[in-house]
């Protein structure tokens, strides 16, 4: 299982990577939530999720850690926030420039 989650976080990771070296705003988007999903499934999977422990420290041995789930529901809703303003500031450029290329160059002419 350990196994089946490191490959999976490492895919999420390449493909953010390599979207993010498109040179078109909305991949370039896509990259970068597909990282944050690789990042938020590595804070999920460090917390050593247990099953049927209760999540406050009682007589039990054994609690549920709390921290890796705040932090990934927070990074979570940061990035669900952050997206949606990268994608208005996208489509914003894309209205004025009349291109999705990340640094306004529609045709590839150096203007």
């Amino acid at each position: 299982m350990a196994a089946l989650i490191a490959v999976l976080i490492g895919a999420l990771t390449a493909g953010g990577v390599w979207l993010l070296l498109r040179a078109q705003t909305y991949p370039v988007v896509l990259g970068l939530t597909l990282l944050s999903y690789a990042v938020n499934l590595f804070l999920f999977v460090m917390g050593r999720l247990v099953i049927g422990a209760p999540p406050i420290a009682g007589r039990g041995g054994t609690t549920a850690d709390p921290l890796p789930q705040a932090l990934v529901l927070t990074a979570i809703v940061i990035g669900f926030a952050m997206t949606a303003f990268v994608i208005v500031l996208a489509l914003r450029a894309h209205a004025e420039w009349g291109s999705d290329h990340v640094d306004g160059r529609g045709d590839g002419d150096g203007r």
